[in-house]
């Protein structure tokens, strides 16, 4: 241990992150407290690794972080999230960020402040790449001022802005790769709740818990879109078929559009959500380079239009991973098994159940006749705490199925997950 280099001590207490564990493990000796002093280059504060800084007041917290960050020379990396601490002063907190904001990186910061600490003023014009607010506002962004040249990943949680502020921001960020908003108080000026968002570099974009009656975002480069929780009366997408991959969950949107991006798609997945199938399956036919296709606790407007494997088959080609969740209403399945159309390419099919019922043992033998190039097979289910004589039998049933079943197939792996 006398051996290593100073720098190597440095790398190793920056692993450890956790602010409480760099002090205690740089008190070693006088050279890791050196390497503490000058080549630490990752420092992180949070309420809860160590329940006791709830316990601690927010003015002697102040402190401990302040004589922790000032012995510190070249921080590359700083998290401080402090929710459940109580409330800082903003003094304070300004004198942490301007002591390491020329060599920050990534921040992480989740700070109750009074009054409101301005990040963008603070950290802007800098050379940080991670950026990542917390229950915080945001106003007056300042794009000429304000501006991160560097920045490649920009993370709004709980944070209060405007529409156009959140507009300039993205303006303000020339390089940014990542987008991710959760439940954000977005303060607009006209009836209409509308955000549009334009950036060209974006790659992937992550949104939570937003409720809004139009949300445009209009990139060229984007990639990842996953939209989670939302409450939307138009989505659109705007951009050149460079799109790979498209989640959606838990989501209410009235209209949906993001036909011009789909031509590269290769992940589409779906679940707890309503649509009108004839709309979407025109938005995206046009992906024929689709290798996984995941339609789960799907409801569908337009029953007469219902999906069937022959339209999967033939549209998607390259499909190698499918996941459907069963499901009878009406006498009508969701996923019908008309036309004789192989899934050649598939090598693993997720199926599932909300309500199980005589007829799935036989769905299930079908979507394996189709799929002759099969590998795995995972069965998800649903199982009540309560269940009733006659729903005993037709699980026990659909065992006994499902074992004779797989006999034919015994190169097949199969996997159960129950719920």
């Amino acid at each position: 241990m006398e051996h290593l280099p100073v720098e190597v001590i440095g790398n190793i207490l920056s692993r450890l992150e956790g602010a409480r564990d760099v002090v205690i493990a740089s008190a070693t000796c006088r050279k890791w407290r050196e390497a503490y002093r000058k080549h630490l280059h990752t420092l992180a504060f949070n309420s809860n690794d160590w329940p006791a800084y709830c316990d601690i007041s927010p003015i002697l917290l102040e402190i401990l972080i302040t004589r922790t960050i000032f012995q510190t020379t070249g921080l590359q990396g700083l998290s401080i999230l402090m929710d459940d601490a109580g409330e800082f002063t903003a003094s304070t907190v300004i004198a942490w960020l301007m002591y390491t904001r020329e060599t920050l990186r990534r921040l992480f910061y989740n700070v109750p402040t009074s009054p409101n600490v301005n990040i963008l003023a603070i950290c802007g014009r800098q050379k940080l790449e991670i950026l990542a607010v917390a229950h915080n506002s945001v106003t007056g962004v300042e794009p000429n001022f304000q501006r991160f040249p560097c920045l490649k990943s920009l993370s709004l949680s709980h944070v209060s802005i405007s529409a156009l502020d959140l507009s300039l921001l993205l303006t303000a960020c020339p390089k940014l790769e990542s987008l991710e908003l959760v439940d954000p108080e977005i303060a607009i000026s006209d009836a209409q709740v509308t955000v549009e968002l334009s950036s060209p570099t974006l790659k992937n974009i992550y949104v939570e818990a937003i409720s809004l009656d139009k949300f445009i975002l209009e990139t060229d480069s984007i990639e990842h879109l996953h939209l989670r929780d939302c409450a939307l009366e138009v989505f659109e997408l705007i951009g050149k078929g460079t799109l790979k991959y498209f989640k959606i969950d838990d989501v209410s949107v009235i209209h949906l559009d993001i036909a011009e991006t789909v031509d590269n798609l290769e992940v589409i997945d779906v679940s707890s959500f309503t649509i009108i199938w004839t709309k979407f399956y025109q938005m995206i036919s046009r992906s024929s380079k689709l290798r996984k296709l995941r339609l789960w606790d799907v409801t569908f407007d337009d029953y007469d239009e219902g999906i069937d494997l022959e339209t999967i088959a033939v549209c998607f080609p390259q499909l190698n991973h499918l996941s459907l969740c069963y499901e009878l209403r009406d006498g009508l399945m969701h996923y019908g098994l008309q036309g004789s159309s192989n899934l050649e390419n598939v090598t693993v099919l997720e199926l599932g159940w909300t309500v199980i019922n005589d007829f799935f043992s036989h769905w299930v033998e079908e979507l394996l006749k189709r799929c002759p190039n099969l590998k795995k097979i995972i069965i998800f289910g649903v199982i009540s705490e309560a269940k009733s004589h006659e729903e005993c039998q037709i699980l026990a049933k659909f065992t006994s199925s499902i074992v004779r079943l797989m006999r034919k197939y015994m190169h097949v792996e199969v996997q159960f997950e129950y719920e």
